[in-house]
């Protein structure tokens, strides 16, 4: 494993909440729309953040704005996120945590270049699980 860090979930304010921890932090921040990814998108939603890095030294805060359709609520608004060595291992993992659990994302090679799958555990905790895919 390489690490983990937490990746927070907003409801459209993301961009509000990582400019005010890049703030906090003094931390480098690197941001992705939805309007940027190879996928459909609903024009409502164009303008929210697919994803958001905030890196200060060892410290990384990742976060994301939900779909509409999929609102976050106080409580479920966060996963923490494993960073894996390997494809293989992520899937170890992946099976191992999902035991009982509720699969929200199946792991699987994502267009940004990780296999990557998403998963809450028999205790309600959110988990993400991604490898670096190796490259072409």
């Amino acid at each position: 494993m390489q690490g983990t860090n937490t990746y927070l979930s907003f409801n459209g304010n993301c961009r509000q909440a990582v400019e005010f921890y890049k703030k906090c932090l003094g931390a480098e921040m690197e941001v992705m729309l939805f309007s940027q990814a190879p996928c459909d998108t609903p024009p409502e939603a164009k303008d929210r953040i697919m994803h958001a890095r905030l890196t200060k030294g060892p410290v990384t805060l990742m976060a994301s704005d939900s779909m509409m359709s999929d609102p976050v609520q106080q409580g479920n608004n966060f996963h923490v996120a494993i960073h894996c060595d390997s494809v293989q291992e992520a899937g170890k993992l992946f099976a191992a945590f999902s035991e009982n659990g509720k699969v929200t994302c199946p792991l699987q090679d994502m267009f940004w270049g990780a296999h990557f799958g998403m998963l809450t555990d028999q205790f309600g905790i959110n988990w993400m699980f991604s490898a670096e895919l190796p490259k072409k």
